[in-house]
């Protein structure tokens, strides 16, 4: 779609072009020729204690990055479904370092076919010729059979790595991976590198990059967050999926580390707080709801600004002090924001109910097996 098609219903969404438009190409990619929706698949692949199911833990269970230490190895496939919003819809399968998925008994093919995303782990603190040598034969064998996975290189445990061991490991670890698929004619995979610990946000900064590229409405969603920043006075906007911290969207801005960890610190202040406040008396309500906002001035003249998009989602705004004085425009335009990201949603799933309906009505006019009709149900 070209830029014209794609503004348009942006800013009728936000009260500036009148009329219907039509949005339909918001729908998700994931949708099967039987018109049921399919949620991406996320691979999470590496070397035995490489750190794939702590990563999974931290990042979507809430679990202390001390208590992974208490994890046992993973021995058979983990397959979790995470439902935690209206765009955050996928699974995640950990597969134990040790399982040998490329056995004749085992169906790689139907795996790899309905990915999104292949993870691969690489432990940093270790000697990693064997992970990129089990690492290209992931990737040449997934490509086979599903060209459009998104192939994404987590350089773990890199808590432990001076900053220009750092580099220097990302550098050789993308040398050596490009330089295989080079040998094998394969240039044209793509690979996605990440330096990621778990005791920092950049496991949280990765996986939103990662989930970002499965969402098709993204386009949408950071042409509506720059509307609403440059009519605001806002620096920098954040949508944040509240549960596991990840940002499934954000302006065109570039991301700054120290603003996205600020961000996360913030999240957790507000839900902390809501589950000890927030409560009735008897104990009843959620700690986060339609009237959850918060407000954090900092000392360098930067207020944070939270506010609540949906029961999942949370909007974290950077605002200067001078264009927060003009609080009562912020809300106004955050209304229309929200409004406008609802009706993208709502479209989504009218779309796929109806098409749901269309195949359950072909369903049943398909004769029986001994060629009488269906009867209606």
């Amino acid at each position: 779609f070209s830029q014209t098609q794609e503004v348009l219903p942006l800013l009728k969404l936000m009260g500036r072009v009148e009329g219907h438009v039509d949005l339909s190409f918001l729908l998700p990619k994931f949708v099967v020729c039987k018109y049921t929706e399919v949620k991406p698949r996320i691979l999470l692949m590496g070397l035995r204690r490489s750190g794939k199911s702590s990563i999974q833990k931290v990042v979507f269970h809430k679990m202390s990055p001390n208590e992974t230490l208490f994890l046992e190895s993973t021995n058979k496939i983990c397959r979790e479904d995470v439902s935690n919003s209206s765009f955050v819809n996928f699974q995640i399968w950990d597969f134990p370092g040790q399982i040998d998925f490329f056995d004749p008994t085992f169906d790689y093919e139907m795996i790899f076919r309905g990915t999104g995303a292949l993870i691969f782990v690489i432990d940093s603190q270790d000697d990693y010729m064997e992970a990129l040598a089990r690492l290209h034969l992931t990737v040449t064998r997934a490509y086979k059979v599903n060209p459009d996975i998104n192939f994404e290189i987590f350089i773990h445990k890199v808590d432990g790595l001076s900053d220009d061991h750092k580099i220097e490991t990302q550098r050789d670890i993308h040398q050596r991976a490009n330089d295989d698929l080079a040998d094998a004619g394969l240039e044209k995979i793509h690979l996605s590198f990440y330096l990621t610990s778990i005791y920092d946000h950049s496991i949280f900064e990765a996986f939103s990059k990662v989930v970002q590229k499965l969402i098709p409405q993204l386009p949408t969603l950071e042409n509506l967050l720059n509307i609403f920043i440059s009519n605001s006075g806002i620096e920098k906007a954040f949508l944040f999926d509240v549960v596991s911290k990840i940002y499934i969207a954000t302006d065109s801005t570039p991301v700054d580390m120290q603003t996205y960890e600020l961000c996360c610190d913030m999240i957790d202040v507000v839900i902390d707080i809501s589950c000890i406040y927030g409560l009735k008396d008897d104990g009843t309500g959620t700690p986060y709801d339609k009237e959850s906002m918060a407000i954090i001035k900092l000392n360098n003249t930067t207020v944070l600004y939270l506010k609540e998009v949906t029961k999942f989602l949370a909007l974290v705004c950077f605002v200067r002090e001078e264009s927060f004085e003009r609080k009562g425009l912020i809300d106004y335009n955050f209304h229309c924001f929200r409004k406008a990201i609802q009706e993208v949603f709502e479209v989504r799933m009218k779309v796929v109910r109806s098409r749901k309906h269309q195949s359950h009505l072909q369903k049943n006019k398909r004769p029986t097996p001994n060629g009488t009709p269906r009867m209606p149900l």
